[in-house]
């Protein structure tokens, strides 16, 4: 996928000079870190997408919050740039869980109070209570830390160099994120794939009137599915935190637009297609931002999207999903 961005951004002759070269490798270790954050945060649309077949807007303010909470757990476990190294680990890791709680907890009530008792209702209405939860919880950020963008301590030194790879240098903020990342992902595929819950979770996805007919709960295994993608969001948003040393309100609009047409891309309801998505977008805006400039980059986002959705309705790993009874 990444051969058919270079041509529109990058010059044949630009990629015979090594010069060259290493600037396409630094755009995309850029992207491959950006878009490390948008897959876990496109996995929460495409699960809640795959197993009830609604757009869930407000997950983008979910991910908000919870870089909102992990800044503000920062001063409580007295995280500073001068903390050392064992305490900066130990205390991250336990934002990461208390972060990912929180955001689970929420994105499990929103379901709770928003979503379940609209369950037989025209799919309008639910779409329509998720934009409304996504205004609400963008004027709490408001009320939390006001309308401006607020600099956030840089904890682990985002853009220290690290280390080189052929001359791509690789600083601690592309580390983290990726780092982070992938382990969590590893786990969300091993535990949908081999878990009990997770294949309940495949089945309602499929079925949900034949999921209970087989004795699976629907309700409780669609509660889990918001429980783990918002789990997802929160530590998404402590890496976004850490990466971007900023946070504010709005950032959860811009997310959740870019991870929605990341699981988009990839397939809604395939967790593969949202990581591949996320991945791809961050690469493509990388190149964007470098070559032709950020102000251009949410076109050509969306001109590759109208571009896959054109030749591949379904999404790059899209699969057949049930219709609507």
């Amino acid at each position: 996928m990444v051969l058919l961005i270079l041509p529109v951004v990058y010059g044949i002759h630009d990629i015979r000079h090594y010069h060259s070269l290493t600037r396409l490798f630094t755009d995309i270790k850029n992207g491959l870190s950006n878009g490390s954050i948008w897959a876990l945060v496109a996995l929460g649309y495409t699960m809640v997408y795959g197993i009830i077949e609604l757009i869930n807007f407000a997950h983008g303010d979910v991910f908000m919050i919870g870089s909102f909470a992990a800044v503000g757990l920062w001063s409580t476990f007295g995280l500073t740039t001068s903390t050392g190294v064992a305490g900066l680990a130990a205390g991250l890791l336990a934002v990461l869980v208390i972060s990912a709680f929180a955001c689970a907890f929420l994105n499990s009530l929103i379901e709770r109070v928003a979503y379940r008792p609209l369950r037989g209702a025209p799919k309008l209405a639910p779409l329509i209570t998720a934009v409304g939860f996504s205004f609400i919880l963008e004027n709490v950020g408001v009320l939390w830390n006001g309308g401006a963008q607020q600099p956030v301590p840089d904890l682990i030194n985002s853009q220290q160099h690290l280390f080189s790879i052929g001359g791509v240098d690789v600083q601690n903020g592309d580390v983290l994120a990726i780092a982070a990342a992938i382990p969590l992902l590893i786990l969300l595929a091993g535990f949908v794939a081999n878990s009990r819950l997770g294949k309940a979770m495949r089945a309602t996805a499929q079925d949900p009137e034949a999921a209970r007919l087989m004795g699976i709960n629907v309700d409780t295994t669609i509660s889990a599915t918001f429980v783990i993608g918002g789990a997802l969001a929160g530590a998404a948003g402590l890496i976004y935190a850490l990466y971007q040393t900023q946070i504010w309100y709005f950032q959860g609009f811009t997310a959740g637009l870019i991870a929605f047409t990341a699981a988009v891309m990839g397939g809604i309801g395939n967790l593969r297609g949202a990581v591949l998505g996320g991945i791809i977008i961050g690469i493509i805006q990388s190149i964007s931002d470098d070559r032709i400039g950020s102000a251009w980059t949410p076109a050509v986002v969306f001109a590759y999207l109208v571009l896959i959705m054109v030749f591949r309705p379904q999404g790059l790993l899209g699969e057949e999903t049930r219709e609507a009874g």
